[in-house]
């Protein structure tokens, strides 16, 4: 089960890193895609919470 739950980790962790080079890497965002990609942002976040609840227990 850890394995999985590794895996998972790095799955979000990966997509979280896409994102903020996406995001620090762009001079053209509109304020509408700096939102939207906050909102993903905010999701990997809590999965990745969880996640890391669920490895400890």
């Amino acid at each position: 089960m850890d394995k999985k739950l590794d895996t998972a980790i790095e799955y979000y962790s990966i997509k979280q890193k896409e994102i903020l080079e996406l995001v620090n890497g762009s001079s053209t965002l509109s304020v509408e895609d700096i939102i939207r990609y906050g909102e993903e942002m905010s999701v990997i976040e809590n999965k990745m919470i969880a996640l890391e609840v669920a490895k400890e227990n």
